[in-house]
């Protein structure tokens, strides 16, 4: 297999499938139907896992990172499902932190090719049966499992996990998973199993309400991470990381009680090596100091209200790079724009992405000091000629702003001092 067969074979499965991050609401497909069909054309591999499952509106691809690096210090073999990626496909799908290997991506989707016709799956349930397909064949010890969107509907829902875990809710996606938090939790809570533990990050009452109620109904043990105090301290420099280490603690200490064994060494020194253990990247990763360049993925309200906090922190002026998706509602993040800062609005380059030019009305209608750019890289070079040594520049708003901003800066070997 060459280079240019691999890239050819993964621009098939977006062109093939439908695909959430690029295609937007019409790109998505619940129900459990399709991922049913296909689990079975690929031998119900998924059932020979030992899975751990994690859902909620922010943190849950932290709280995944976190734990598989734990596991992985403990001497296990640590599969790890996330999603989106940002700069290559085969970052869903890990082992031990290492990418999943393109050959075996390459000859999975040749066999996707022979399909029956009556199995038109989504990009996502391609990508989630060939996690399963990899974890099995590689013969890990337990594997890490981030769900999609929400969670009763999720494609990831078919499996049997050994414990579950919803570091929170907040609204998010809310044309497809409700309009209130209630109805989001209880699209996040569909992920609870007959007998299986929840272990809740959530803070809202009526959230934990909710949680216990729909654990009572599967006689699942209910399990409240907020009420834990960690002393420990991890790579990951968000503050909000400290919300997410709780709902990890929680789980560390129920797989000790299934037997795993995990010291408090190995628990230790998995939190401060996550991105060396996993490559886990865009959550308040520090690539370049003077000027400092931050960037983070939060896109939602509630993600990006904790970023902006942090932002605020920091002392002198800020130059902030942002960009959107079309669904997203710009006028509820004008009202928390960071202060003290020069904006610089770009467009993700994907089908989805915002055009800066469709808000310039908000925008001028706020006291807002910002230029429009049709590229991230356009916007982000524009920062970074700004930028004084002692200022910070941040690049966020998308998962897919922050791939591109990734690309841009490998390609163009930005200094870091």
């Amino acid at each position: 297999m060459t280079s240019e067969q691999y890239h050819a074979a993964v621009e098939w499965l977006y062109v093939q499938a439908p695909n959430y991050q690029a295609d937007g609401i019409k790109a998505y497909k619940p129900g459990l139907g399709n991922i049913r069909k296909l689990c079975e054309f690929f031998g119900n591999t998924q059932k020979l896992l030992r899975m751990v499952h994690v859902a909620g509106t922010n943190g849950k691809g932290s709280t995944c990172h976190m734990l598989a690096s734990v596991l992985q210090e403990a001497g296990y073999r640590v599969g790890l499902y996330s999603s989106p990626h940002l700069t290559d496909f085969t970052e869903r799908i890990k082992i031990d932190g290492q990418h999943a290997d393109r050959q075996f991506v390459y000859r999975f989707i040749q066999k996707l090719k022979n399909l029956p016709a009556d199995i038109q799956p989504s990009f996502f349930e391609f990508t989630t049966v060939m996690a399963f397909e990899y974890f099995a064949e590689n013969k890990v010890d337990i594997t890490v499992i981030e769900t999609g969107l929400g969670g009763r509907l999720d494609s990831t829902n078919i499996i049997t996990p050994i414990l579950t875990a919803i570091t929170n809710v907040a609204l998010d996606h809310t044309l497809i998973l409700g309009d209130t938090v209630l109805e989001i939790a209880k699209e996040k809570g569909g992920i609870i199993k007959e007998g299986t533990p929840l272990i809740s990050g959530a803070e809202q009452p009526e959230v934990k309400e909710l949680f216990q109620e729909l654990c009572a109904q599967k006689k699942a043990p209910f399990f409240d991470a907020t009420q834990i105090e960690v002393k420990h301290h991890t790579d990951l420099q968000g503050d909000y990381q400290q919300k997410n280490l709780r709902v990890v603690q929680a789980l560390v200490d129920h797989l000790r009680s299934l037997d795993y064994q995990i010291s408090p060494e190995a628990l230790q020194a998995g939190l401060s090596h996550v991105q060396k253990n996993t490559g886990f990247v865009g959550r308040w990763t520090v690539l370049g100091q003077n000027p400092l360049v931050v960037c983070d993925t939060a896109h939602n309200h509630a993600g990006l209200q904790e970023v902006f906090t942090q932002l605020n922190k920091i002392p002198g002026k800020k130059h902030v790079v942002l960009g959107f998706v079309n669904d997203k509602k710009i006028d509820e993040v004008l009202e928390i724009l960071p202060s003290d800062s020069t904006f610089y609005f770009v467009k993700p380059n994907i089908s989805r992405g915002r055009n800066p030019e469709d808000y310039v009305q908000s925008l001028d209608s706020r006291d807002v000091v910002y230029t429009t750019y049709q590229t991230v890289a356009e916007g982000f070079d524009a920062s970074f000629a700004e930028a004084g040594p002692q200022e910070t520049i941040f690049v966020g708003g998308s998962n897919f702003v922050v791939g591109d901003f990734l690309h841009h800066w490998k390609r163009n070997d930005h200094p870091k001092d």
